[in-house]
């Protein structure tokens, strides 16, 4: 199983300062969040992508590149890639060149994203946000594993002969999660390709994220992927910690009452029983975590959201260290545990490859456009 941390970027003022970082500052906090990550034996960090203040992720995989190039084992993902405002045609090359510069170490979850104004910025319509998430990914599924594409759908131009370069790294595509709060027909579609799906399990009740997973893990058994309790699933998380309960509430209370999303709104206490925001001692992390499984059943990766509300870096960086050094130690041992052999691990690179008979080279030589052959000497 996999656990690692997710970011939105925002921009957020400290409620108990009343400063507001600069988009610098912002930017390299969240580098210096990966690194820590990594440091304290966490598995993955993801990223989100906004193109809207106040947030600053508007460029995913130049950030994750350069990450890339700052750690050794860390794997790196979306949290989310805009499925519907971006061009297929780019997520595969883009991803597909962060694959081969970070060695297999990237996957990217699919999204729609919750900013209603991006569609327009890119020229599409928000009441086709459902057939645009479901034509695009089509579309970048084919790109990925077919050398030579030729396409017409609604949405885009088509294509005639296209190869998306680079090529996959040893011809395994990036693994995909498609992420979603609400929308059965995203669990749908994860199901009809065997990927995985992401449950953002944060603004929800639990009763709403077990749905959603239960007709996930219904429908990828119903398209032969395996069994229903074979299904990838991830879930989202939200925490604070102190090592002691009372410090953490009373610490963490005036960033959630002026958060931009959930501020002003519900009580700590209303949310917390609500929803799985969990406040508190590290142990109280632990046990709240193991309980999402009885909901939904054994799972494949765990992402925490804990640099949101205009937390400073420094309270990140000590709630890395917590969650690093006393809670995922012991997650792992308890999850691992309780799951049965026939369940599948969280999907890495080495894995799937494996799982292909191994490494191929995907290069695809160029074809003489007058006689139609590859160029003396070229192999494929």
């Amino acid at each position: 199983m996999q656990f690692g941390v997710f970011t939105v970027g925002d921009v957020t003022v400290d409620p108990t300062t009343g400063r507001e970082p600069t988009e610098h500052e912002r930017i390299k906090a969240m580098v210096a969040i990966a690194l820590k990550a990594e440091e304290v034996g966490l598995d993955v960090f993801a990223t989100g992508e906004h193109h809207n203040p106040p947030f600053v992720p508007s460029s995913p995989t130049t950030m994750l590149g350069y990450i890339a190039a700052r750690t050794e084992r860390l794997l790196l993902s979306t949290a989310t890639t805009l499925i519907t405002t971006n061009d297929p045609v780019k997520i595969a090359e883009d991803y597909a060149m962060l694959q081969h510069l970070s060695g297999g170490r990237v996957d990217l979850m699919m999204g729609r994203g919750n900013t209603g104004p991006v569609y327009p910025w890119f020229g599409k319509d928000i009441r086709a946000g459902i057939p645009l998430a479901i034509e695009n990914y089509d579309l970048l599924h084919r790109l990925w594993r077919e050398d030579v594409v030729d396409w017409k759908g609604k949405y885009r131009t088509p294509l005639q002969s296209f190869t998306s370069t680079p090529r996959p790294l040893d011809g395994v595509p990036p693994f995909v999660w498609h992420g979603s709060i609400r929308s059965p027909e995203i669990a749908e579609q994860a199901a009809y390709y065997g990927d995985g799906f992401f449950a953002n399990h944060i603004f929800w009740p639990k009763e709403h994220t077990q749905r959603m997973i239960a007709l996930y893990r219904q429908r990828y058994a119903h398209y032969g992927h395996g069994s229903a309790d074979q299904a990838i699933v991830g879930l989202g998380g939200q925490v604070f910690m102190r090592r002691n309960s009372q410090d953490a509430v009373r610490e963490f209370r005036p960033y959630f009452d002026n958060a931009p999303v959930y501020g002003h709104g519900p009580s700590l206490e209303e949310f917390t029983r609500e929803t799985p925001l969990t406040v508190g001692s590290p142990q109280q992390v632990i046990d709240r975590t193991l309980g999402f499984r009885e909901y939904v059943g054994d799972y494949q990766r765990q992402l925490f959201l804990m640099d949101h509300a205009g937390l400073p870096l420094k309270t990140v960086l000590e709630q890395l260290d917590l969650l690093g050094e006393e809670v995922v130690p012991v997650l792992r041992k308890e999850f691992a545990a309780l799951r049965p052999a026939h369940v599948p691990e969280a999907p890495t690179h080495a894995l799937m490859v494996a799982a292909a008979g191994g490494a191929k080279d995907s290069t695809v030589h160029a074809v003489d456009d007058v006689t139609g052959k590859a160029p003396e000497g070229a192999t494929r």
